[in-house]
């Protein structure tokens, strides 16, 4: 450790990290133990103000309690809040409910306190949907926090139910947001307002766990980032409560993603109710990289009694195509994917890789003999006893 002296008097140890940049100061800073950043904090001013840009980088409040101790810190020494740059809420129903009965009630503090964090990169919510509103605030108007880059949003609530996502639905207008994780909510058809309709955002990549969305207004959030890279979408096999705004059709949602069908490198989902008679037409998807789904009818079309107009189209770049249920439930489309690995060499020449699920039920036999026929191709088993090259 560094040895500081903070008075210098004739003869006395000089406080040689004085003579450092700032910058190097919070480098030597960032290594030492709190309990001796905040003895270094103390020494002078100086320290004091470099030794906050360590100690408040990252804050977390997983009590109600914690948030309003420094809220009223803040209040004090605002210039702290220039130094936060993540910040993360997490703390149940419970603990809301019992500090609102004791009258103390955080609901309008939340989002003023966040607000002066003018250099916040990393916005991590998880906390009763009663404060969804306050903290939806921070996104409705001229934004207060013009550095976030990453941001999650969960809002708990008491009976599981999904949170409404209209309520923060301005958190896809914000400027320089690159990465965007929403867990549990549900969003209906009623989207933006045409004059609130932004454009040329920086979001990169869109998470959408266990959510209820409307595909149609998902195409419309989708217009406006000029070049996500990573889409996301999951839902339980069997989700709690019913699904009322997903639409049942895996096609939908890949029409709504073709407004990013530029850029996307990305696109999983992992959603096993959703199905179509229809293969995907994903041609379109000029820099899809890696594709992950459900079930292998999910990309070529469930077997219906009515003959197949359309041939599936695989994205012109893809290189790693998963599926995360076992292959073989339906015999019409297993034969469509032994011939559609025939053909790589000329449909999708740079696909390397197909992982699949092994449980009761082996690769059916034409598939592997298919993969056998393309000596670029590599098959990772999930479920068997090892990832392997050749398949047997």
């Amino acid at each position: 450790m560094v040895a500081i002296h903070p008075v210098h008097q004739p003869g006395a140890p000089i406080d040689l990290l004085a003579r450092c940049p700032d910058l190097l100061i919070v480098s030597i800073l960032e290594t030492l133990p709190k309990h001796d950043l905040c003895s270094v904090s103390r020494l002078n001013k100086r320290y004091h103000a470099l030794a906050d840009a360590v100690l408040y980088n990252t804050v977390q409040w997983l009590k109600p309690e914690l948030h309003l101790i420094f809220s009223q810190s803040l209040s004090r020494r605002p210039r702290r809040g220039s130094a936060i740059e993540e910040v993360k809420l997490a703390y149940p129903a419970s603990e809301l409910t019992r500090l609102i009965s004791d009258t103390l009630q955080p609901m309008n503090s939340v989002s003023q306190t966040i607000s002066t964090m003018s250099n916040l990169k990393t916005l991590d919510i998880a906390v009763p949907v009663g404060l969804l509103q306050s903290i939806g605030n921070l996104f409705n108007g001229p934004f207060d926090l013009a550095c976030l880059q990453s941001c999650t949003l969960f809002y708990q609530d008491e009976d599981d139910q999904y949170w409404d996502l209209q309520e923060n639905i301005h958190i896809f207008t914000h400027p320089t947001l690159e990465t965007l994780v929403i867990k549990r909510a549900k969003l209906d058809d009623r989207g933006f307002e045409p004059i609130e309709r932004p454009h040329n955002t920086a979001l990169k990549t869109l998470h959408l766990i266990e959510c209820d969305i409307n595909d149609d207004t998902l195409s419309d959030v989708l217009m406006f980032p000029e070049a996500l890279k990573e889409f996301v979408l999951t839902q339980r096999e069997e989700p709690e409560p019913e699904l009322e705004e997903s639409s049942s059709s895996i096609r939908d949602y890949m029409m709504a993603l073709k407004e990013q069908c530029h850029s996307l490198e990305t696109i999983t989902i992992d959603f096993p109710m959703l199905a179509s008679g229809r293969a995907l037409a994903l041609r379109e998807f000029v820099n899809l990289k890696t594709l992950r789904l459900n079930w292998d009818y999910q990309l070529f079309g469930k077997s219906t009694k009515k003959p197949r107009l359309h041939s599936v189209g695989l994205p012109p770049e893809l290189e790693t195509l998963e599926f995360f249920n076992p292959l073989g439930t339906d015999e019409e489309v297993t034969d469509l994917l032994a011939s559609t690995i025939q053909s790589l060499h000329i449909t999708c020449r740079k696909m390397k890789e197909l992982i699949v699920l092994v449980e009761e039920t082996e690769i059916p036999k034409e598939v592997l003999e298919a993969i056998k026929s393309q000596s670029q191709l590599r098959l990772s088993v999930i479920g068997g006893e090892e990832d392997r090259d050749d398949p047997e």
